[in-house]
């Protein structure tokens, strides 16, 4: 399949009003990275880089596991680029800011 670039911003709904939804955010992340996928974590949302298959189904990992930490619903916003060529890639499209600024 194609080489994508997806971000997600994932935003569960907490078990129990109160509850942190950072400790959701933070299974969402260990998802991604045991993925073995290129990511990126930004202040928004992360970027993640591969088969735009393999991402596809990172995605669905991820929401399906907050429902398993008690989340009754989860809303994730997502960008996608899919791109025959080297453009769908972190470092082809920051090439120009090396250092992120």
């Amino acid at each position: 399949m194609a080489q994508a670039l997806l971000s997600v911003q994932i935003l569960p709904k907490a078990a129990k009003p109160g509850d942190d939804t950072h400790l959701y955010v933070d299974r969402a992340i260990e998802i991604i990275k045991a993925s073995g996928v290129p990511y990126r974590v930004g202040p928004l949302e992360t970027t993640m880089e591969g088969d735009l298959d393999r991402l596809l189904d990172v995605l669905k990992e991820m929401n399906l596991a907050m429902f398993e930490l008690g989340s009754p619903s989860v809303l994730s916003q997502v960008k996608l680029l899919v791109d025959g060529g080297d453009g769908a890639s972190m470092a082809h499209l920051l090439r120009k800011y090396p250092d992120g600024r």
